[in-house]
């Protein structure tokens, strides 16, 4: 069964039942809960030009049971390209489905999937990753789009604003001892990136008036890529040695091939890594409770002294 649109397409109006019977809405839902303007028989027809238009009509039925995340969307990139008259921005359908809805990890590769719907270019970049070649072989612990981006209050990437995000995001598996252990990685990655010149930088910034806007400090992803991560191991990551300084240049124009000697990576100083950096710690944790001690001692004898001398 299907309709005959102005535009030349045709409206497919059949639904499997047993489709629909399989969706999260088949035990709870019945069609004129959604469909509650088709109020008798046959239904009234309505001047839609083409698909989309149907698919926008009826883009705030979900509204109903689902407002918390619809409210959601009005503050995401989609909504703001689609106020601006844009159709083809993704609405709930184009995401979740109509009839056969189903929940949307599982499995979990499916959301990404989704995403490159519209978004081929960032999904062939990302099925290249370290993440992406992973999430291929069904494994569930790396990140998929929603994990970094949001699922409704999705951020548009070119305000700034996500960037500013990137050491909390980062850090949601990066700091997990658990999750990390699994995979021999260190979790002091965001605290020796917020204890460096540019995760300090950042931090300032970001609390600056007037937001993202400017930003000059480097987060994870002006390092690692956004979509092409890779494993520290691979050559052709940014952050391998021979590549590092290739990537210091992007904000450092003029940095040598021994610039990259002069920062730490996310390594913790310690006689087998930075010696020399450690050693210089270790004596001044040792160094400035004393002097500070001696202070209070010298401070407090004197005090003793004028009172007994009185």
């Amino acid at each position: 069964m299907t309709m005959d649109l102005p535009s030349g397409e045709k409206l497919p109006i059949y639904v499997d039942t047993a489709v629909f019977a399989k969706s999260v809405h088949g035990e709870m839902l019945r069609c004129a809960d959604c469909h509650s303007d088709k109020n008798g028989y046959p239904h009234n027809s309505k001047p839609f030009k083409n698909r989309r238009d149907v698919t926008v009509a009826y883009y705030e039925q979900c509204k109903a049971c689902h407002f918390a995340n619809y409210t959601k969307t009005l503050d995401g990139v989609h909504f703001a390209v689609l106020a601006k008259g844009n159709q083809k921005a993704a609405l709930c359908v184009d995401c979740h489905g109509s009839h056969d809805i189903t929940r949307p990890t599982e499995p979990r590769a499916r959301i990404s999937a989704t995403c490159a719907g519209c978004h081929q270019k960032e999904s062939d970049v990302y099925v290249k990753s370290v993440h992406g070649k992973a999430l291929a072989e069904q494994n569930q612990d790396v990140p998929v789009c929603t994990d970094c981006h949001r699922a409704h209050d999705i951020a548009d990437p070119r305000d700034g604003k996500l960037s500013m995000r990137t050491p909390e995001v980062c850090g949601r598996c990066h700091t997990n001892e658990k999750l990390m252990a699994k995979y021999g990685l260190s979790t002091h990655v965001v605290d020796s990136y917020l204890s460096d010149f540019h995760g300090m930088s950042a931090s300032l910034q970001r609390k600056t008036k007037g937001g993202p806007k400017g930003m000059v400090a480097a987060v994870c992803t002006d390092c690692h890529g956004v979509h092409d991560i890779l494993s520290a191991k691979d050559p052709t990551s940014h952050t391998v040695k021979a590549n590092l300084v290739q990537t210091c240049r992007k904000c450092h124009p003029g940095a040598n091939e021994n610039f990259p000697s002069a920062w730490l990576s996310h390594y913790q100083p310690s006689w087998n890594k930075a010696s020399l950096v450690y050693g210089v710690q270790l004596f001044y944790k040792f160094l400035i409770p004393f002097i500070l001690g001696s202070l209070a001692i010298q401070i407090v004898i004197h005090l003793w002294r004028v009172v007994v001398n009185r």
